[in-house]
């Protein structure tokens, strides 16, 4: 009789942090996530990307979903069947939608062009009663061809 031994499913890790919503808390979100990856043993490009990609939404989050007294939400998920990190920045504002670029005569925007450029998929999901979770996906397998970041 052939006994077949059970395999695991690699885990999905999961990390969720509320951090404040001040500059010095959009730092420590960074420095959470490469912590988190380097612990995980996360491939360095992607470690590299998404400590971009949080610094950027850390930002965002801070400088234009802040509400006086409240919190962002950094979250993580590293599934690695699926060969994808999923990062996630949760604020109090949802009547506030991020827009790729910024109108005209007005400093910033840049800063979701580099999310999209870095992220193989990036979006905006409600946050019920009224925030909102600005999200991005990275593969964590090798790109076959260089992404080109904007005005690089």
């Amino acid at each position: 009789m052939d006994r077949q031994t059970p395999q695991l499913l690699p885990p999905v890790r999961m990390f969720s942090q509320q951090i404040s919503a001040t500059r010095r808390g959009a730092r420590l979100a960074r420095l959470l996530t490469l912590t988190e990856l380097h612990f995980w043993g996360a491939p360095p490009d992607v470690t590299e990307r998404a400590e971009q990609v949080v610094a950027e939404l850390a930002a965002n989050a801070v400088l234009h979903g802040g509400v006086p007294g409240r919190d962002f939400r950094l979250g993580l998920a590293l599934d690695e069947r699926a060969g994808t990190l999923r990062v996630e920045v949760t604020d109090a504002r949802g009547d506030r939608r991020p827009a790729v670029t910024s109108p005209a005569g007005t400093d910033g925007g840049r800063g979701l062009s580099l999310v999209a450029a870095l992220a193989d998929g990036w979006g905006v999901t409600p946050y019920p009663p009224v925030g909102k979770t600005v999200w991005a996906l990275l593969a964590t397998e090798p790109r076959a061809t260089p992404r080109r970041v904007p005005g690089i």
